[in-house]
């Protein structure tokens, strides 16, 4: 009896230990790890009477390819599947496709001896939404890049890219766009991470900010032989358009496949 309670017991310590070092993974984005985060955005107080409604479900494979020993290229993308009901009359609602953004990084595959961790490459804006509301009808490309530094729990870092239009539908608008993601996130034990993140946006046409300030917490766990991650959190938008939502709630649930 006291050799199975010693094994369940070490084999709990290895789940837990498993869970950690994919938790620490999944907060570096050119992480050497296969993931597929479906991220469901609830936003309220929209529209030029405060009271609409926006859900955006973000589908963002990541996928590592190793290119030899010391270097790899990270492809993310971003497709999202949104809806919105405070469009301006005759329209009201609206939901489909928006724009695809697809960033490739290459990385280093070990961090550098001071332990920072960074990858550059290109980033794409694909017009594939299905409602002008919801996509910019422009191809867009431009720059960017990821820094991070991992020690002991802590992970500090930032994401950026800034994509201009190359071509697309001529009456629509020009796109020149910054965005900048500086995150936080801290290990709590047992595959569970809280993160502090914003996503700003800049844009240079419009001279606007987009300022949403997010605060969660996740989990990885395991259900059978399929490891995954859990998110909750909120989100507080410092700066956004009038019109734009003032508040929201974010949900994850990542699969993950470790190599």
């Amino acid at each position: 009896m006291a050799m199975l309670v010693a094994a369940a017991m070490q084999g709990q310590q290895a789940l837990a230990q498993d869970a950690d070092d994919l938790a620490k993974k999944l907060s570096n984005p050119v992480a050497d790890l296969i993931s597929v985060p479906f991220q469901s955005n609830f936003d309220f107080r929209a529209g030029a009477e405060e009271d609409g409604f926006s859900y955006t479900l973000n589908v963002q494979p990541v996928i590592p390819i190793t290119l030899n020993a010391d270097w790899n290229l990270i492809s993310r993308t971003i497709l999202p599947i949104a809806y919105r009901d405070y469009l301006p009359p005759p329209d009201g609602d609206t939901f489909g496709l928006g724009d695809i953004t697809q960033s490739l990084f290459l990385s280093p595959a070990n961090p550098g001896p001071s332990g920072i961790v960074w990858g550059v490459g290109p980033a794409f804006l694909i017009p594939t939404a299905t409602d002008n509301f919801l996509g910019s009808g422009k191809f867009g490309i431009g720059p960017t890049a990821v820094v991070l530094k991992q020690e002991g729990p802590w992970t500090v870092g930032a994401l950026g890219n800034h994509i201009w239009s190359v071509a697309g539908e001529g009456d629509r608008a020009d796109v020149s766009q910054t965005f900048l993601q500086p995150f936080l996130s801290y290990g709590l034990g047992h595959g569970a991470t809280l993160t502090l993140n914003t996503e700003s946006t800049y844009d240079w046409e419009a001279d606007q900010w987009t300022v949403p300030i997010n605060l969660s917490v996740s989990q990885v766990f395991k259900v059978g032989d399929q490891m995954l991650q859990a998110q909750i959190g909120g989100k507080y938008y410092a700066e956004a358009p009038q019109g734009a939502p003032s508040w929201g709630v974010r949900a994850t649930l990542t699969f993950l496949f470790p190599k």
